[in-house]
């Protein structure tokens, strides 16, 4: 190998082949589900039925959630000013963040490093999630995953939990996360019910994907609804148009002299 060249164990092409993962490109596209290859190109492996049906409804839970979310303005704004619809999904994308789209990625962290307390010390799920919920609230931090500014509870999470289980599918994270959930609402005397973000980093943590892949999985899920959303304003709204909060208030220094 020279030293122009790197390796690579995603993808293998040559004339006429294209190989992911090993598998050939035509025989993914006949047998297996979007949903299935993507879970073979970032793990290296083929799911199992579970973990098949699992990706998909993790694809589809957050591929839209209005026409609110930063990352939709952002779209939107974007095709506003006259550009193309390649920049509009970029500029959507750029908008995802710790703050927006993250809390997978950062819930995905805390189970798993929490999660191996369950194997080290000998305790059980409570109170290891009671131990956390300590924690963050020492620092006065909150807990990612959990609380929704409009849901008091979750369709999808129910929903995501109910394939898990109906497929026998049920971890150590996810049991961590549900237990919580209860000990968030023990301690801190509210509800705050895993939302569709702690839901997924609880799964995607069961299925062994390394956490930093978190946002990854809201972007890939979200691209479609910006999609949507860029050939919406394309269509339907004329360039340039009020986007975000309108009226809004000034409240910066008087006039001044120059």
């Amino acid at each position: 190998m020279s030293e122009a060249e790197w390796k690579t164990a995603i993808t293998d092409i040559s004339p006429g082949n294209i190989r992911i993962r090993g598998y050939s490109i035509t025989d993914i596209m006949e047998r297996m589900s979007y949903a299935e290859a993507v879970y073979l190109i970032l793990k290296g492996e083929r799911p199992s039925k579970a973990e098949a049906e699992l990706m998909n409804a993790i694809l589809v839970s957050s591929i839209d959630h209005g026409a609110s979310p930063p990352s939709v303005l952002g779209t939107r704004a974007v095709v506003s000013g006259g550009n193309t619809l390649n920049a509009a999904i970029a500029g959507g994308v750029l908008v995802i963040g710790d703050s927006h789209g993250g809390a997978i990625e950062q819930a995905a962290k805390i189970m798993q490093e929490w999660a191996d307390k369950l194997d080290s010390s000998g305790d059980n799920a409570a109170e290891v999630a009671g131990q956390l919920v300590d924690r963050f609230k020492e620092k006065k931090r909150r807990l990612p995953g959990f609380g929704h500014r409009l849901h008091k509870v979750d369709p999808r999470t129910i929903k995501l939990f109910e394939i898990a289980a109906r497929n026998g599918y049920s971890g150590k994270h996810i049991e961590l996360c549900k237990a919580i959930e209860k000990a968030l609402a023990e301690k801190l005397g509210k509800e705050l019910p895993i939302n569709v973000d702690g839901a997924i980093a609880a799964v995607i943590s069961d299925m062994g994907f390394d956490w930093r892949l978190g946002k990854g999985f809201f972007i890939i899920s979200r691209v479609p609804g910006l999609l949507a959303h860029a050939y919406e304003e394309m269509t339907r709204e004329r360039p340039m148009r009020k986007l975000g909060p309108m009226p809004y208030e000034y409240d910066g220094p008087g006039e001044k002299q120059v």
